[in-house]
């Protein structure tokens, strides 16, 4: 089960085309979708969060606490929609295609995908143009 939380003024425009995106995600790599919660926020909430159960005292667009057992993927997904704007502007992509990806990458940690060095971040960016792609197939 997917949940979408708001604790900033945002909005997904289209939840259910968010909903079956995430599945398809889920089921291109084998993967059983079990709890996903997308909790979109802020840059102090999620530096709160930050600060609180990672000791990193930095902004970022976002923070992922993984339950995945097995093959069924579960967590919690915090996203900073201020990050996500400045990304935006910054990679000179539109404010949507920022979101994409960075829920994209959320879930492929779930799966098990690092971004820690050049390969896995080579590795991780592919596969996040792959799943934004999945986004744009008629359902």
């Amino acid at each position: 089960m997917i949940n979408f939380h708001y604790e900033t003024r945002f909005e997904i425009k289209d939840s259910n085309k968010h909903e079956v995106w995430l599945n398809k995600i889920c089921d291109s790599e084998s993967f059983e979708l079990g709890d996903l919660n997308y909790i979109f926020c802020d840059d102090e909430y999620l530096l709160d969060i930050n600060k609180r159960y990672l000791q990193h005292d930095t902004y970022t667009d976002i923070i992922t606490f993984d339950y995945t057992t097995g093959k069924t993927l579960s967590g919690d997904i915090y996203i900073s929609i201020e990050r996500v704007k400045e990304n935006s502007l910054q990679f000179n992509v539109s404010f949507e295609n920022e979101l994409l990806r960075v829920m994209a990458h959320g879930i492929l940690h779930l799966m098990g995908y690092k971004d820690k060095d050049e390969k896995h971040v080579a590795e991780m960016r592919a596969k996040e143009e792959e799943k934004i792609k999945l986004f744009h197939v008629e359902q």
